[in-house]
């Protein structure tokens, strides 16, 4: 079973396109460096809850929207040859100097898959 990156970020609304540009140009090099799959979701229902929600765990205001995407590779090994690579990687130094978000309010994790249906 695939080992997993996941994220949930907030996107100001106005930068939506270039966040969209950016993940399609990370995507591609993540994937030629052995990634399985590179997944992007922007929130279409993410209600705003009174405890915790998407938009409270990445502090989401009124003018941004709430993205969730994963990274899937064959295990916690690859993925961390493939980040390796990735990170080297120079067609994406101007993508981490110039984030259309605020990378501090970014949640990440690696996970270890136990059930696929």
């Amino acid at each position: 079973m695939p080992y997993v990156d996941g994220f949930v970020l907030a996107v100001p609304r106005q930068n939506i396109e270039a966040y969209q540009a950016m993940a399609r140009h990370a995507g591609k090099i993540w994937k030629e460096h052995g990634a399985l799959s590179f997944v992007e979701c922007i929130g279409d229902d993410t209600p705003y809850g009174e405890l915790t929600s998407f938009p409270r765990a990445v502090q989401a205001t009124d003018d941004e929207v709430v993205v969730f995407s994963w990274i899937t590779y064959e295990s916690r090994e690859q993925r961390d040859a493939v980040n390796a690579k990735v990170m080297a990687d120079p067609r994406l130094k101007d993508s981490m100097e110039n984030m259309p978000f605020d990378g501090k309010r970014m949640i990440y994790g690696g996970f270890k898959s136990f059930l696929e249906l």
